[in-house]
């Protein structure tokens, strides 16, 4: 009996170890901001969140998030953006090596002057990270864990400078846009012959893998940022309730459609001259459909974003956030 009483209360702690582990990743109920608190947005990110080359054909979502918000919007995303040229090399400007430099620049300048406790930042990155011309078709000595870590070490960079509330947008089931399906065509973004099968099925795995190392990791990270509110919104679940019930998201006049795109362009294999392209009009037939094109979302579904986005700023809870902080 002495032996069973000893086994059972190792277990009996080794049972409460695990509840204490779990109770400390679980959000708390005081996390997040309170209502009123945020008048300013700071975006960073690549095409889904540029508002200047907008990747929707329209009007890019914070605008209408700072809208909804009734906050200031400073706008850093830029389209072709990865986390970092020096893991993942792109001609365009990633967030370490110039957006975050231009926020730096115009914080010590004095040109941005924001009040830290008023004040939440958002980055949405990884499409390009995890796509053509980088890790799918393959990059030489980085992987998806090299990836994470540095969309993760946004948080921390930000919050070393005095940055206090951030909201942290994970990838959307890409293998589920137009150029990454398993019915993929030669389109503007990548026209050279590809396995399409093959492409789906890997880019599923990237993003389920960067998905969940990056919750690990900020779940990690948010113990050591004292005084910092950490939110993550769960784009990936929301793209994916979009896709398996259209109806609750998109309005347009015609009917749903989450597999073609508003502006679509089927290119001869390996030959960049004279694509057939297929484009809805302007007007509400477009917010039937779910992508722009073969890479991006659609207005509709930025919309829909920019809905999610302004209610955390607004202290408000949604299905698709959760407050790690």
């Amino acid at each position: 009996m002495h032996g069973f009483g000893a086994a059972a209360a190792t277990m009996m702690h080794s049972l409460l170890s695990l509840v204490a582990l779990l109770s400390a990743l679980r959000p708390v109920t005081s996390a997040g901001v309170k209502p009123g608190q945020i008048k300013n947005l700071v975006t960073f990110g690549d095409s889904y969140t540029d508002v200047v080359s907008v990747g929707d054909g329209g009007v890019a979502w914070p605008m209408y998030a700072a809208g909804y918000a009734h906050v200031s919007l400073f706008p850093f995303a830029r389209s072709g953006a990865t986390c970092s040229n020096n893991i993942t090399f792109r001609p365009f400007p990633s967030v370490f090596e110039s957006q975050l430099p231009l926020y730096f620049a115009e914080k010590n300048n004095g040109t941005l002057k924001l009040d830290p406790q008023e004040t939440i930042y958002t980055l949405w990155i990884g499409t390009n990270d995890v796509g053509a011309n980088s890790l799918i078709t393959g990059q030489p000595k980085a992987s998806i864990v090299d990836v994470a870590n540095c969309m993760v070490n946004w948080v921390r960079v930000l919050y070393e400078s005095g940055a206090r509330n951030f909201i942290f947008q994970n990838m959307i089931p890409l293998q589920h846009v137009p150029m990454y399906s398993p019915n993929a065509y030669p389109d503007r973004f990548w026209f050279a012959q590809r396995n399409t099968t093959e492409w789906s099925i890997f880019m599923e795995e990237l993003v389920l893998s960067g998905n969940a190392l990056t919750k690990l990791l900020l779940n990690a990270l948010v113990p050591k940022l004292k005084g910092a509110h950490v939110a993550i919104l769960d784009s990936h679940s929301l793209f994916q309730d979009m896709i398996d019930r259209p109806s609750l998201y998109l309005n347009g006049t015609a009917p749903f459609n989450v597999t073609g795109a508003v502006n679509a362009c089927v290119f001869e294999v390996n030959n960049p001259n004279n694509p057939v392209c297929t484009v809805v009009p302007p007007g509400p037939e477009r917010d039937s459909y779910l992508w722009f094109d073969e890479l991006h979302p659609s207005e509709q579904a930025d919309r829909i974003v920019a809905r999610q986005v302004a209610d955390v700023i607004g202290g408000q809870r949604n299905n698709w956030t959760v407050w790690l902080s």
